[in-house]
């Protein structure tokens, strides 16, 4: 389905903590007008605990409804969730072609070393993510095949370029 610059557009910013997704989602927010879901935000203003886990579900799945109530008005919608799993992927991006969006997927990879060094540069974890925790989540994390990207549609702008 090809979809244009206008219109509903639901981009996802998919990587492991440190991989740039915060960067990434808060550029193309400014450069497109897109309003741009983040978890972490949400979590560390109402002052919950970044690992609980049974909370961030709730607040994603809240997230998740006003995307797609944005999307149904015709908006451009950012989620930066990391979306580790393909499953993840396929929920968000079925979802949000019934409603007749566009979607982007912007995937960030970086070494394990880069990683944990620029997680222990911004030092927004309490604990700390340390490497043992990072190796374990880069094993799991699924990297989309390119077949899996092919079913996104290419991104409006290089928000690398100049």
């Amino acid at each position: 389905m090809e979809h244009t610059a206008s219109g509903p557009r639901l981009i996802l910013v998919c990587g492991l903590p440190g991989s740039g997704k915060t960067h990434r989602a808060v550029l193309l927010a400014g450069r497109l007008g897109a309003v741009r879901f983040c978890p972490d935000e949400w979590m560390d203003a109402l002052d919950i605990d970044l690992w609980d886990a049974e909370k961030r579900a709730r607040i994603e799945a809240l997230q998740w409804r006003l995307a797609q109530e944005l999307l149904g008005f015709g908006l451009k919608v950012i989620i930066e969730w990391g979306t580790w799993a393909r499953i993840e992927r396929d929920v968000l991006r079925m979802g949000a072609r019934e409603l007749g969006a566009a979607v982007e997927l912007h995937l960030l990879t970086a070494p394990v070393d880069l990683l944990l060094e620029r997680i222990e540069l911004r030092g927004a974890e309490n604990p700390p993510i340390d490497r043992d925790a990072l190796e374990r989540w880069s094993e799991s994390f699924e990297v989309p095949t390119s077949e899996e990207m092919a079913l996104f549609d290419a991104p409006l702008i290089d928000p690398d370029g100049e």
